[in-house]
Protein backbone atom coordinates (compact mmCIF):
# COMPACT_ATOMS: atom_id res chain seq x y z
CA UNK A 1 0.00 0.00 0.00
CA UNK A 2 1.33 3.31 -1.16
CA UNK A 3 0.80 6.62 0.59
CA UNK A 4 0.53 9.58 -0.77
CA UNK A 5 2.27 12.99 0.49
CA UNK A 6 0.41 14.66 2.35
CA UNK A 7 0.17 18.24 0.59
CA UNK A 8 1.23 21.15 3.15
CA UNK A 9 -1.64 23.81 3.22
CA UNK A 10 -1.26 27.62 4.08
CA UNK A 11 -3.58 30.53 5.04
CA UNK A 12 -4.11 33.33 2.22
CA UNK A 13 -3.75 36.50 4.71
CA UNK A 14 -6.56 38.51 2.31
CA UNK A 15 -9.20 35.64 1.89
CA UNK A 16 -8.08 33.18 4.59
CA UNK A 17 -8.22 30.70 2.33
CA UNK A 18 -6.64 27.31 3.12
CA UNK A 19 -4.83 25.85 -0.18
CA UNK A 20 -1.93 24.20 -0.76
CA UNK A 21 1.45 25.94 -0.49
CA UNK A 22 2.18 25.76 -4.16
CA UNK A 23 -0.30 28.21 -4.71
CA UNK A 24 0.91 30.98 -2.88
CA UNK A 25 3.57 33.66 -2.50
CA UNK A 26 5.68 33.96 0.69
CA UNK A 27 6.55 37.79 2.21
CA UNK A 28 8.80 37.43 4.71
CA UNK A 29 10.29 40.45 7.38
CA UNK A 30 13.38 39.10 8.75
CA UNK A 31 14.84 40.07 11.96
CA UNK A 32 16.95 43.18 10.82
CA UNK A 33 13.42 44.16 9.81
CA UNK A 34 14.37 43.74 6.01
CA UNK A 35 10.89 43.58 3.97
CA UNK A 36 11.13 40.60 0.46
CA UNK A 37 9.57 38.07 -1.42
CA UNK A 38 10.67 34.70 -0.35
CA UNK A 39 10.74 32.30 -3.60
CA UNK A 40 12.08 29.30 -1.71
CA UNK A 41 9.61 29.34 1.41
CA UNK A 42 12.04 28.71 3.68
CA UNK A 43 13.59 31.72 5.08
CA UNK A 44 13.57 32.82 8.09
CA UNK A 45 11.47 35.44 9.41
CA UNK A 46 7.84 36.32 9.95
CA UNK A 47 5.57 35.25 6.86
CA UNK A 48 2.48 36.22 5.20
CA UNK A 49 0.82 34.17 2.08
CA UNK A 50 -1.00 35.77 -1.02
CA UNK A 51 -2.77 34.20 -3.51
CA UNK A 52 -1.21 33.94 -6.77
CA UNK A 53 -3.97 36.55 -7.92
CA UNK A 54 -3.26 40.38 -9.38
CA UNK A 55 -6.96 40.87 -7.52
CA UNK A 56 -5.77 39.54 -4.32
CA UNK A 57 -2.48 41.42 -3.86
CA UNK A 58 -4.50 44.56 -5.09
CA UNK A 59 -6.74 43.90 -1.84
CA UNK A 60 -3.64 43.40 -0.23
CA UNK A 61 -2.30 46.76 -0.86
CA UNK A 62 -5.30 48.49 -0.96
CA UNK A 63 -6.14 47.32 2.95
CA UNK A 64 -2.49 46.99 4.37
CA UNK A 65 -2.91 43.50 5.33
CA UNK A 66 0.79 42.78 4.87
CA UNK A 67 1.57 45.40 6.71
CA UNK A 68 -0.42 44.29 9.40
CA UNK A 69 0.42 40.64 9.63
CA UNK A 70 4.63 41.68 8.87
CA UNK A 71 3.95 44.53 11.70
CA UNK A 72 5.98 46.87 9.72
CA UNK A 73 6.01 48.96 6.43
CA UNK A 74 5.82 47.31 3.37
CA UNK A 75 7.56 48.78 0.44
CA UNK A 76 5.16 49.24 -2.71
CA UNK A 77 8.10 47.80 -4.43
CA UNK A 78 7.43 44.62 -2.81
CA UNK A 79 3.86 44.67 -4.42
CA UNK A 80 5.77 45.32 -7.78
CA UNK A 81 7.45 42.66 -7.55
CA UNK A 82 4.42 40.65 -6.10
CA UNK A 83 2.34 41.50 -9.46
CA UNK A 84 5.70 40.89 -11.99
CA UNK A 85 5.77 37.14 -10.24
CA UNK A 86 1.90 36.44 -10.82
CA UNK A 87 1.99 37.52 -14.43
CA UNK A 88 5.22 35.54 -15.32
CA UNK A 89 3.62 32.39 -13.31
CA UNK A 90 1.38 30.67 -15.75
CA UNK A 91 -0.75 28.43 -13.76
Amino acid sequence: MTRSKKQPLRKCVVTQEMVPKQQLIRVVRNKEGEVFVDDTGKKNGRGAYLMKDLQVIEQAEKQQVLNRHLKTKVDDNIYEELRAKVEADPS
